[in-house]
């Protein structure tokens, strides 16, 4: 399983288009997506304090796009190249912070 965080908006969108495609997708070429245990980490760096984040649960077997694992902050993540079809999303839950505003925890408790 990889997960992609995204906005509750965002999701919204997706539903009604039919797939979701984050604005990296246009403007990167890719998707940014993370194993579970790294998603706190990205959270903090990009959303801190956001309380309108979910945690996409996806199955890169299920993807038409090509999942590529690659370098990015020392560590290794999997980008999906394309958008991500409704039908690859097994689990939307919501991704708060803690009360100060850090992302500390992984939602649901599903495995890497």
């Amino acid at each position: 399983m990889i997960v992609h965080i995204c906005s509750r908006t965002d999701w919204e969108a997706a539903l009604k288009c039919g797939s979701y495609q984050a604005d990296s997708l246009a403007a990167s070429g890719f998707i940014h997506c993370s194993l579970p245990s790294q998603a706190p980490g990205v959270a903090n760096r990009i959303f801190s304090g956001r309380k309108d984040m979910l945690m996409l649960w996806i199955k890169p077997e299920k993807l038409n796009a090509e999942v590529r694992w690659e370098a990015s902050d020392s560590e290794i993540f999997p980008h999906v190249y394309g958008p991500i079809e409704l039908e690859a999303v097994t689990a939307i839950l919501d991704f708060p912070p803690d009360n100060d505003g850090v992302f500390r925890s992984i939602p649901g408790n599903l495995r890497d």
